[in-house]
């Protein structure tokens, strides 16, 4: 039972003040006045407040709540590491039993991991789970068993009590770590990008040691180069991209022994290489209506520098004006074929005959260009049968078809082959016909495909469309130049510009568009694996290597013709090893070295500003530990081998009774008394009984 006094006024404390004023300005009239009863007015009026206040005694009917208190334990990837499992354990079980011993309060533990996303240890979110899960006012202290490593301390709840911070690990510890600190997104082709990087080494690291270290680097699948450089020592490197498209660098230094984790020991750049600007030479023969296909589909693209030349005016042409008086400009046949030729990423010729422009001498350089690993498209018509084609130069050495003179003119459709159906450059380009099919073509060159890829055909179901690879080059031959038949949409039309785009495209090896390619996105922990093959014959398992080093073999579902997808969670971060049959490709899902794993050793630094408002403690368990003590609020909470907790008290309230402290007619009777009391002795007849 608890008693108390408390007020439940009458009338509204605003009119109680304003009668408290009215009483002491008559009180003071009556002083000003030199009435002998003021005193009794004054009790009067007293009286007269304390019952319109009406003061009660409160009885409570109270029973006391036991106390709570937070243990939140880090169960973090970090607290795995060397014997920290084994102190947060112990840590739990003595404050149990200490808690326990205490009678009247309550232990509520909370384990929590790391964060979703890479988000790392999140115990500040874990603490204001829990304090919003209790009531405030029985919290009597929070207790957090971590390593100090957190990465929300910006979320720091208000406590109501204070907190303390047993630390995992030892004095000991030390750990070696590989930091990119600046890399970039992407890297334009050709030029020089600059990665920084340092190998740090922390905590008690053994005089043994050394301060040099072996770093080693591999491209993509590409066996590791190795390079000795020096530790916590900022290193820039110098890097120039070997293919377009995602390139995955890995950087890592071998574990050492008594380190804490060699999960931090390795680090994945991923940088795409895009080309600044692509440079093409095309050159036709003579104008044709054709002729506008390709320059317009050249000049759409705002990263292509193109070099056009039309010949309109041939050697053999003798009409007697003045060279002087020509406005054509001279064809500058050594400049781009001899001086210039390795500068263009593409070479186009566009209805091109053999008219005395170019000696041969200048095709074989484009020969030894295409060998060298360049690329050229032949747009061939009428001419390519001719006795002036281009078959009867150098360039027969690597052309993939052979002209047979003859040139079909006649309506037909252009159709995919079955090998058209799974390359890259044509695959899928069926779905985009219009409704009756695609439109015609009326003339096409008849070849003979020699070596390479037949991806499209035509007339008489003649090759149309042939690809090949020459050494590191590559070349193609369109047998027609009716292409720009689509584009003008005559009979419905065709994917003009998406087929020319995907043949430019994989004329400058991009890698979407390679015939056999394996290719892999990850968002999140999900990877989409992409194969795409021509082989027609059934394809191996993928082989999946983790970043533990655990196996695992999974079948490609076939999407479409030539193309497999592969769908996957991933069950670790870090960088995994895709291969199947001879591609290899690397892949990494998060960070290599996750958030844990930046920063290992224990440290109680990030800790201490959310510590010291309630005074709290910062205790190693390595030194054992701390016994509890209860501590007054605003008392120092934590000492040498202890830490405090705030008794709060708490209590629910069973019974309530409220009564009047004095009856609302005694109160009466008592003011009439004063009053009558302060009448006599103003009044006569006092007076002359006195007298």
């Amino acid at each position: 039972m608890t008693e108390s006094l408390v007020f439940a006024p009458l009338v509204d404390l605003r009119l109680i003040w304003g009668l408290m004023v009215l009483a002491m300005a008559l009180l003071g009239f009556a002083l000003w006045k030199g009435l002998r009863g003021w005193p009794f007015r004054a009790l009067a009026f007293a009286v007269l407040a304390l019952g319109l206040a009406n003061p009660s005694l409160q009885i409570e009917d109270r029973k006391p709540l036991n106390d709570i208190v937070l243990l939140l334990v880090d169960e973090s990837a970090s607290q795995g590491l060397a014997a920290r499992p084994a102190q947060s354990a112990e840590a739990v079980a003595r404050i149990s039993a200490q808690v326990a011993a205490l009678g009247n309060t309550d232990l509520r533990v909370i384990r929590f991991g790391d964060g979703p996303d890479n988000a790392g240890t999140l115990a500040m979110t874990a603490l204001a789970q829990a304090i919003a899960e209790e009531p405030r006012a029985r919290i009597s202290g929070a207790i957090l068993v971590t390593d100090g490593q957190v990465h929300d301390l910006g979320l720091t709840p208000a406590l109501p009590a204070p907190l303390h911070v047993l630390l995992t690990g030892t004095t000991a510890d030390w750990d070696r770590r590989l930091i990119i600190t600046e890399a970039p997104a992407f890297a334009i082709m050709g030029e020089d990008v600059t990665l920084k990087l340092r190998v740090q080494d922390e905590g008690a690291v053994p005089a043994a040691l050394g301060r040099q270290v072996v770093l080693k680097i591999s491209l993509d699948d590409q066996a590791p180069l190795e390079f000795t450089i020096a530790t916590n020592t900022d290193l820039e490197l110098p890097l120039r991209l070997p293919h377009a498209g995602m390139n995955v660098l890995q950087f890592s230094v071998a574990a050492q022994a008594g380190e804490l984790t060699d999960r931090n020991n390795a680090a994945v750049v991923q940088i795409n290489g895009v080309r600044d600007r692509l440079r093409v030479l095309l050159v036709s023969g003579e104008p044709h209506t054709g002729e506008r296909v390709w320059r317009n589909l050249l000049k759409s693209d705002p990263s292509v520098d193109l070099v056009h030349f039309t010949i309109l005016r041939p050697p053999e042409k003798q009409d007697g004006v003045p060279t002087d008086e020509l406005s054509l400009i001279a064809f500058p046949t050594r400049e781009l074929f001899v001086e210039k030729i390795k500068d263009f990423d593409l070479i186009i010729f566009d209805r091109y005959s053999m008219r005395g422009i170019l000696p041969m001498q200048y095709l074989q350089n484009v020969v030894d260009y295409v060998k060298g690993g360049g690329t050229v498209l032949v747009a061939a018509g009428p001419e390519y049968g001719a006795v002036d084609s281009l078959w009867r130069s150098p360039l027969a050495q690597i052309l993939p078809a052979e002209p047979t003179a003859k040139v079909i003119e006649q309506g037909f459709r252009p159709k995919l082959t079955e090998l058209g159906k799974r390359h890259p450059v044509t695959q899928g380009l069926e779905a985009l016909a219009p409704k009756d099919g695609w439109g015609r073509w009326f003339r096409q060159t008849e070849v003979i495909p020699l070596r390479g890829q037949v991806v499209m055909s035509g007339a008489e179901d003649k090759p149309l469309l042939i690809l090949d690879r020459v050494d590191q080059g590559r070349i193609a031959v369109l047998a027609s130049d009716q292409a720009w038949l689509w584009g003008r949409g005559f009979e419905g039309g065709g994917p003009q510009l998406e087929l020319l785009r995907r043949l430019a495209h994989w004329m400058l090896k991009e890698p979407e568009l390679e015939e056999e390619s394996l290719t892999a996105t990850a968002k999140g922990d999900v990877l989409t694996i992409t194969r795409h093959s021509i082989s027609d014959k059934p394809l191996g398992d993928l082989a999946i290597t983790a970043p533990s080093g655990a196996k695992i073999s999974l079948p490609m579902p076939q999407t479409s013709a030539g193309r497999f997808v592969l769908t996957w969670q991933a069950p670790e971060l870090g960088l995994y090893r895709l291969q199947q049959g001879d591609l290899v490709r690397v892949v990494a899902v998060g960070p290599a070295a996750p958030k844990e794993f930046e920063q290992t050793l224990a440290t109680a630094d990030l800790l201490a500003p959310s510590v010291a408002p309630l005074q709290g403690g910062l205790l190693r368990l390595q030194d054992g530990v701390p016994s509890l003590r209860m501590v007054r609020e605003g008392r120092p909470a934590a000492g040498r081998g202890w830490i405090g907790l705030t008794p709060r008290a708490a209590y629910v309230t069973q019974d309530l009774k409220v009564s009047p402290l004095l009856p609302s007619w005694l109160m009466l009777l008592l003011v009439a008394l004063l009053s009558l009391a302060a009448w006599l002795r103003e009044g006569r007849g006092f007076r002359r009984t006195a007298a």
